[in-house]
């Protein structure tokens, strides 16, 4: 019987470690040696290593493969990984063997300064699968500045934490284009950065002479859980691998400063509440709305630093029940729509005393502005929420897949 579950254990732990990432299959696989005489400047931060956690930069600064790292390129949240959303980074070209330049603080784009006697350029950051998260901005801007200077760019595939299943949420409206949103798909895509990578090259013309290294063993209804990768925050609020389906719970809430997401709590983006909402009744009433995957729990805490620091709040913890039949964005306006409808008062002045600012961030996070006008106008805002950019979500999941890698 022992040596059954033991034969059993060592199956479940073989399945768990099935995934290859593309930095794995980079130099196991030969297409290290493609770049051999090369010198090569990495996108890269520290969610960048391979499935033992080596990270990418000291296998491409150690490399026996014959090619020079250099340049470091860094997204948002630095090298380090340590700053905050929206804080600006510096480039540091001094305390590192080779220079690694920011593209979140003085420019976006790899400058042609930067670029200057690279070769090639390779990408390798694990991305949340969430549109309004910069990383895959900062994918795009550099492939168009790469097609600009004629300079090949490699994608080391990751996976996508959400799974390859989940594409859920609005479009991208042109006139809400932005760093925070750049290109046309849904808030919730569920493509890998690879599969990104080939979309954005053909849809918007890029042009880049474009190669992307694919996993291997990963399929689309895997979640990060699923992969037996070792999850590395991809910034200070997305400390756990589930954690990117919260994101996409909460996190355009959380630019309207009505409620507490748990940003400056233990449980960031995975709880709701304020000091005004009853927590039994609040998860009384989003139950009743039987959403598939999730049940909201009432939660009772007190955040440690941002909006309504100190203070007793109720609302609710969501807990996500069947992931596969959870849609984070759907959560996320229902999320708002009850809150509306049970507390339109306090709704309506926080609605009508937020900064313009605030508001413009929600937008472009949304990707249009109908999300907010609807709550604006409409008493129970809630279905009307729901038909937002449906059809044209339609035609973005038949479009994609000459571009998916994986079944």
């Amino acid at each position: 019987m022992r040596s059954f579950l033991q034969a059993i254990w060592i199956f479940a732990c073989i399945s768990l470690q099935s995934v290859e990432l593309g930095v794995d299959l980079f130099f196991s696989e030969g297409h290290a040696e493609k770049l051999q005489g090369k010198k090569v400047g990495l996108v890269t931060n520290h969610t960048g290593r391979n499935r033992d956690l080596q990270l990418t930069y000291d296998l491409f600064l150690h490399n026996q493969k014959g090619f020079q790292l250099a340049a470091i390129f860094s997204p948002e949240h630095g090298f380090s990984g340590e700053a905050y959303a929206f804080e600006a980074c510096a480039s540091d070209t001094k305390r590192h063997p080779i220079p690694i330049y920011s593209l979140f603080g003085q420019t976006r784009r790899p400058t042609a300064e930067m670029l200057k006697g690279i070769d090639i350029l390779v990408y390798d950051i694990q991305d949340i699968g969430c549109r309004s998260y910069t990383y895959i901005s900062t994918l795009f801007y550099v492939m168009e500045e790469a097609a600009k200077k004629k300079i090949p760019i490699w994608v080391l595939d990751r996976p996508n934490p959400m799974s390859g299943e989940i594409a859920d949420g609005t479009m991208l409206e042109e006139s809400w284009r932005s760093f925070i949103g750049y290109i046309n798909v849904p808030y919730c895509h569920g493509m890998t950065i690879g599969e990104l990578a080939r979309f954005f090259n053909e849809e918007y013309q890029i042009g880049c002479r474009l190669t992307v290294i694919p996993m291997r063993g990963w399929k689309r209804n895997m979640f990060f859980q699923d992969t037996g990768l070792s999850w590395v925050p991809t910034s200070p609020h997305v400390p756990e691998p589930d954690t990117p389906l919260f994101y996409a719970t909460t996190g355009a809430i959380g630019e309207l400063s009505l409620v507490n997401i748990g940003v400056g709590y233990t449980l960031p983006f995975k709880l709701l509440g304020a000091p005004w909402i009853r927590g039994r009744e609040f998860a009384e009433k989003l139950n009743r709305q039987k959403l598939p995957g999730v049940v909201f729990v009432p939660f009772s805490f007190k955040p440690q630093y941002g909006l309504y620091k100190g203070e007793h709040c109720e609302g609710v913890l969501i807990t996500i029940t069947e992931p596969l039949r959870y849609r984070p964005f759907r959560a996320q306006l229902l999320l708002l729509g009850v809150l509306k409808s049970m507390y339109p008062d306090v709704f309506r002045k926080k609605m009508a005393s937020l900064p313009a600012e605030k508001k413009r961030l929600f937008c472009l996070a949304c990707g249009t502005d109908k999300i907010f006008s609807i709550l604006e106008r409409e008493k129970y805002a809630t279905w009307e929420l729901f038909k937002c950019h449906q059809q044209e979500k339609e035609l973005f999941l038949q479009k994609r897949r000459k571009y998916l890698l994986y079944n």
